[in-house]
């Protein structure tokens, strides 16, 4: 059997628990490479960094047994960005349209320049993305979700892919597995629209009575689909 070397890139709005694993890599000589990048992490929030209300005993298991750095920076304090940059090597705001993005942009990551995972690819390793993504997908904003959408990570050098489009708040809130949403349905179309509502169910932007929290102001999130509808 072809040995290959394993590379994934997880990318989350939440916490995930990577529990130490041996493959074909390491017996190769080289190592598996597992990229956890989560959102709105703080230093104090894993207990292997002092955390007292909450425990990580797995992510502690992996600070245990490697390298535990108390002293990071980030290109960015926003999603989008900071993982433009990850993925590139370029600052965000030398390339316009890296700001925190709507789920039904396009595309950020150009397709003909190196990136991360390309530069695995080209050291032998296979590689991945689950979780979020939030760097656009498509040539342009208007696409059809309900047919393969391109391009996206596999064209800029994940082989494989489990992602979440944008946010939990941004629509379409769905999965897609490489360039299909996941259990489509011909029947049941998806249509996204951030410019006007679809439909004619109420939204909380224009019935506030009906939503159990009210969004706190100035973080441009009402909770409503009334500007980002979907159906």
């Amino acid at each position: 059997m072809k040995k290959s070397l394993s590379f994934t890139l997880l990318f989350s709005s939440s916490l995930f628990v990577a529990l130490p694993f041996v493959s074909f890599a390491q017996k190769a000589g080289k190592p598996n490479i597992i990229y956890i990048y989560a959102d709105d992490l703080g230093f104090g929030d894993l207990s292997s960094y002092g955390a007292k209300q909450i425990e990580t005993p797995n992510l502690d298991k992996l600070a245990q047994s490697g390298t535990r750095f108390t002293n990071a920076h980030s290109t960015s304090a926003t999603c989008t960005p900071s993982r433009f940059a990850l993925m590139t090597g370029t600052y965000p705001w030398r390339q316009e349209g890296t700001g925190i993005l709507p789920g039904d942009a396009k595309l950020i990551v150009p397709t003909d320049k190196i990136t991360l995972p390309k530069v695995f690819k080209h050291a032998g390793y296979a590689t991945a993305i689950v979780g979020k993504w939030h760097m656009g997908l498509g040539n342009q904003v208007q696409k059809d979700w309900n047919a393969p959408i391109k391009p996206g990570p596999n064209d800029v050098g994940f082989d494989y892919s489990f992602i979440f489009p944008a946010t939990a708040d941004r629509v379409p809130t769905v999965f897609l597995e490489n360039d299909q949403v996941v259990a489509a349905d011909v029947n049941d179309p998806i249509l996204v629209d951030y410019e006007k509502k679809i439909g004619k169910d109420p939204t909380g932007k224009e019935h506030p009575e009906l939503l159990k929290m009210h969004s706190s102001p100035g973080q441009g999130h009402n909770q409503t689909a009334s500007e980002e509808s979907v159906i």
